[in-house]
């Protein structure tokens, strides 16, 4: 595991890293809604995720996971939310069946991910377009192969880092951690977005995003339940730096 990493060259286009806080956080939510409101800007967008696991879970057309907001891989969803064209494994080069950690997904394979392999072809999906939205695996410091974490991947690829995290307790101390452990190998936190944000937020709730706002010094945005099968029903979210 690397504590610091020299990025390698940075990608041209515009684009964001979407991380989270854990699994099972918004993370694919919270990509496609970027996604979509990008191309509704009238960018063309690639989508990239360096691996996905627990593809067996959509074998007889889906897992149980809330409802139609899932009923298909996050790589899938990702595409259509991009309006891209792009191949499975242009989008995800390495996709497992299990629902576990890529790291141990590929060891199961009898294989190995490759950073180098990734890194091309995020730059390869980048290459066409003109913003990267790339979405990692898990938290940040989940392993994509031994020495190589999902952190090591956002460094290398330096784009702007957005938090997925949940809004009901426990999220102060996740998010936090997160934050901390991403600038300190100095990756530029853009937004933490909260989903999904109730439509009567509890007082809980309130001060979690009103507290990791202030502790973290960081913009805090929230996004509603989605239904991901629906685009034309989602919130815009654009992330507009200085």
């Amino acid at each position: 595991m690397s504590a610091s990493r020299e990025p390698s060259d940075r990608l041209p286009s515009q684009g964001v890293f979407v991380t989270g806080t854990g699994t099972e956080v918004g993370k694919t939510v919270v990509a496609a809604v970027i996604a979509r409101s990008l191309v509704e800007e009238g960018k063309r967008v690639a989508a990239f995720k360096p691996a996905v696991t627990g593809l067996d879970d959509y074998a007889d057309g889906g897992p149980d996971r809330g409802g139609p907001a899932f009923p298909r891989p996050d790589h899938v969803v990702l595409r259509d939310a991009a309006g891209s064209s792009q191949g499975d494994e242009e989008i995800s080069p390495y996709r497992y069946g299990p629902p576990m950690s890529p790291h141990l997904g590929a060891e199961l394979a009898g294989e190995e991910i490759e950073p180098e392999w990734l890194l091309g072809g995020a730059r390869e999906a980048a290459a066409g377009a003109d913003a990267l939205v790339c979405e990692g695996v898990g938290g940040l410091m989940v392993p994509l192969a031994a020495d190589y974490l999902v952190r090591d991947f956002a460094v290398d690829l330096g784009l702007p880092l957005v938090v997925a995290a949940s809004p009901g307790l426990g999220t102060i101390n996740h998010t936090l951690l997160t934050v901390e452990a991403a600038r300190q190998v100095g990756l530029d936190v853009a937004v933490v977005v909260l989903t999904p944000w109730p439509d009567g937020p509890s007082r809980v709730e309130e001060s979690n995003r009103e507290t990791i706002a202030a502790l973290g010094e960081v913009e805090v945005e929230a996004l509603p339940l989605l239904d991901l099968s629906a685009p034309s029903s989602w919130p815009r979210l654009a992330l507009h730096r200085d």
